[in-house]
Formats: structure tokens, sequence, C-alpha cells
């Protein structure tokens, strides 16, 4: 749950990109994290190499892959149904290929590949470098699976073809795995445990993003602050690591200001945020550099210690309130999120306003709000009835997300009046004679176009608001 899903790019397909050598065509479909998203650019850049390019046209594919999420039923039913399309498709087309990607691959290999006999092959997070072999056994007319979970790979040695992108903004993969094991969450299990990436590679990266004329990255891993590179390795091993090794390590403060220098123009982000590993050292760094923004992501998913800790969240609410409190003397006009999950088993009505009270406490930006889903293989699905009715979860839910709407007005509220810097990422969804971007804090502002472009750094003065997107007029582009 401490993954971002983002409803509105759930499904996407990554753009068509050409190579003059390639003659087969490669068709990927994402749904789930931002993880899922970068991945599959990863996929597309190894099977480039292979002789693929990518359409976004299913009927014309050779190779069929669904990158996909374990996160909530709901995303394993959409990619269920995904998965009989494309089955109805190799009907009339049976040299198509489908392969099923990421983290319910491992969950599931058995039912895709021998039970159910629906796809040709079953890939892990770790073992994309492993498609080249993968697509061969299936040419071969073989099923293949490679779900081993690694201890060593990043990634970071592939450049992504930015394929997902506006040509603005893209995501820099810094971490993968997981180490906190939350009752509720599968991706230690999906994911493995937690390592990082060369800090040199990640600078690299954002060094040729912005020479190919990207204005702003996102710094992405399941768990960001806890980046630490001590050469390479688990995290976990990092107490048996030399002497030398611990002193040449690179935390994520140190890593976030390592970026900030190597790009002083480049827009800077993070996520995800863990309340128990993030420090005040990275809010210090965020409050020194300029091109860092003053938003974070700081999931909570309950308001009640007795529910944290059947969460096994290693943080309390008063902890919590302290980190808060911290974070906006340091930078007072922070933008910070949540995630939240409602119905948690044994969940009372006491924890539940616990919740609310949080909320009103600390009064989110935004937030992403869930119904608690049991996932199969997690700790909570083990040892733990889920025992809250659906309709109390729901219930419960509609609360939550009815306070956070009150706290999403105010808190966009608070910017009216005020000139800031907003990057154009777009065009606006409603209206084509408008521009759309975000400022520092996340928020959405949309202006009229006027002769500015996509990629240009313009002050806009906030005039009006609706509960999540500021309306405004810019007055200048930013030198």
């Amino acid at each position: 749950m401490q993954k971002i899903i983002d409803e509105s790019v759930q499904g996407t397909t990554l753009s068509p990109k050409k190579l003059k050598s390639n003659g087969r065509k490669l068709y990927i479909e994402s749904y789930g994290c931002q993880m899922n998203f970068s991945d599959s650019e990863i996929v597309a850049s190894i099977l480039a190499n292979e002789g693929f390019d990518t359409t976004q046209e299913l009927n014309e594919a050779d190779l069929v892959l669904i990158n996909t999420c374990s996160i909530r039923e709901k995303a394993e039913l959409t990619v269920r149904k995904r998965l009989e399309k494309f089955n109805a498709v190799k009907k009339y087309r049976p040299q198509m290929k489908v392969g099923v990607l990421g983290c319910m691959a491992e969950r599931l290999k058995h039912q895709f590949l021998e039970e159910e006999k629906i796809v040709d092959m079953v890939v892990g997070p770790d073992a994309y470098k492993d498609l080249p072999n993968l697509v061969q056994e299936i040419d071969e007319g073989r099923n293949a699976v490679n779900v081993i979970l690694s201890k060593e790979e990043t990634y970071g040695d592939v450049a992504p073809v930015r394929l997902n992108s506006n040509g603005i903004t893209a995501l820099v993969s810094i971490t993968r795995g997981c180490d906190n094991m939350c009752t509720f969450c599968v991706v230690p299990f999906t994911r493995g445990r937690e390592r990082s990436r060369d800090p040199q590679s990640i600078v690299e990266e954002v060094n040729d993003l912005w020479d190919k004329g990207f204005k702003e990255i996102t710094l992405l891993g399941q768990n960001v602050d806890s980046y630490l590179w001590y050469g390479g390795g688990l995290k976990k091993d990092y107490s048996k690591a030399s002497d030398m090794e611990k002193a040449m390590a690179v935390d994520f403060a140190q890593l976030l200001e390592n970026v900030a220098l190597a790009q002083p123009k480049m827009r800077i982000r993070f996520s995800t945020s863990n309340p128990q590993d993030m420090t005040l050292d990275v809010i210090r760094i965020m409050a020194k550099y300029d091109n860092i923004c003053n938003y974070v992501h700081l999931p909570v998913q309950s308001g009640s210690n007795r529910i944290l800790k059947a969460m096994n969240r290693l943080h309390t609410r008063e902890e919590y309130f302290e980190l808060i409190d911290n974070i906006r003397k340091i930078i007072p006009d922070v933008g910070i999120s949540q995630d939240m999950i409602s119905g948690f088993p044994t969940e009372t009505e006491a924890d539940h306003q616990d919740t609310l009270s949080l909320l009103e406490y600390v009064k989110y930006d935004y937030g992403f709000m869930y119904a608690y889903s049991e996932r199969p293989g997690t700790m909570a699905a083990r040892n733990l009835e889920d025992d809250v009715p659906l309709e109390t979860k729901k219930r419960r839910l509609a609360e939550i997300i009815a306070l956070q709407r009150n706290h999403c007005q105010e808190r966009t509220a608070q910017h009216l009046g005020k000139t800031q810097e907003v990057l154009i990422e777009g065009p606006s969804k409603k209206s084509d004679k408008h521009w759309m971007g975000r400022n520092s804090q996340n928020t959405v502002a949309v202006f009229p176009k006027e002769d500015y472009k996509v990629g240009d750094f313009v002050m806009v003065r906030m005039d009006s608001c609706t509960s999540a997107t500021l309306l405004g007029e810019a007055v200048g582009r930013v030198q």
C-alpha cells in the first residue's frame, strides 16, 4: 500500500518507438505503481536490442507483455480480464506470444502457465535481463519462466527507453525491493530484499535526462529514505560491511544533494517515503536546494497505535506527529500527502476515530485511500482474520475521503494570491486553450497557454481554485 497507484494511468501502453534494425512488434501494458511503469521502460530497452519495436496496436503485436500489480485484488482482476482479451486475439493471431511481468508473476506463475495455460511466459521483477533467453524459449514453442529474486539486480546499467514520459518528467529508480515487512503488503515477497543502486549511475542517468531535454525527475523506490549504497549488496547486510565501505557509504540525504548539485536547474522529487526511515537530514537538504521540490509523500496507513502495531509499522502516531511538526518547522510551505487503509483486521470504531483525528491534525494536501484488501501470502492474511464487514470498510473509507477532500480544498486555497513557479507538463485535460503543470508542492495549476510551451518554467499568479486545482495567470517565464 505504500506504492502510489495512479488510477488515471492504469493499463497505459508504451508509446511506439521504431529502430531501423527491428522487425518485430512489442506491446506492453502497465498496471500498479510508478515502479512498474519504470520497469516497463527497462523491459522495452532490453527487448529493443533483441529486435522489438514498441507498438500501441495490440492486433499487430508479436509479443504482448502485461506488467502486473498484486497490491489490491482489483488490480489482479483487471489483469485477468486483459489476459482473456489477449487470448481472444491469439485465436486469430496464433503466432502472438503473451507474457506476464512483475509482481503477480511469482505468486501466480503455476496458475498462469500450468493450470490455466493463459500465458506463454512469466517473468519476475528481477529477471528482465533474462528476457532474450526467455523469448527464445517461447519462439521455440516452450513455455518460459524466471521469477528468481536477486540480491544484486538494480538495472543500474540499463538505460530505460522513455516511452511513458511526456518528454519533460521522468522516473529514475534508485532502490529495489523492501525490508519493512508491513503485514498488509506483498512487496517484500514479490520484489525481494532491499538493495540500492550505485549513486554514480543515478547521477549519470539524471545528467543524460537533462541533456535530452527533461526538466523534472522523480527518484523512485519502494522506500527511498532507506537508500544506502556501500558498494553493492543488500541493505540488511550493511552491518557486515568493512570500515572502508561504511566510510564511503552514501545515504539518501547525500544522494539527494549529489543529484541537486549535478543539475541545479533540474526539478527533483522523490517517492515513496516511510516515516520510520525519513530523517530530518533529508528535509534539511530539501530546504537547502531550490531545485528540490517542497513535497513529501509520507504514508501513515492508520491513525491508531494498535492498528499500526498490527500492521508492523515501526512508528507510533505520536512519533509521526513529531516528524510532521519538524518537517513543517524546516519547510513551512511543504506539501504532504498520505496513504491510508480503512478496515484493517480488528479495526474498531475507536481505531477509525483515531485515523480521523490524525487527518485533522496533519491536514494533508491530498491522499491515496483504500479499503483493506487481503493479499494472499502476506503476514496479515496468514495470521489475521479479515473481520471488518465490507459495508463498514466502505463507510469508514467514505468518511476518510470526505474529510481529506475538505483538507485538500483548504490546503489548495492556501496558495491563492501567491505567484509560484510551475513547470508546464502538457495541455489541460479540460481545455485545449490552457496549460497544466504543478507547483513545488505538487499541486496542479492550470492557466492560459499564451505563447508558452511544454517544458517552460513559468511564474503563475494563483487567482482561484477548485478543491484540488489552482487556476491562475502566467506572469512570465523563469529565466
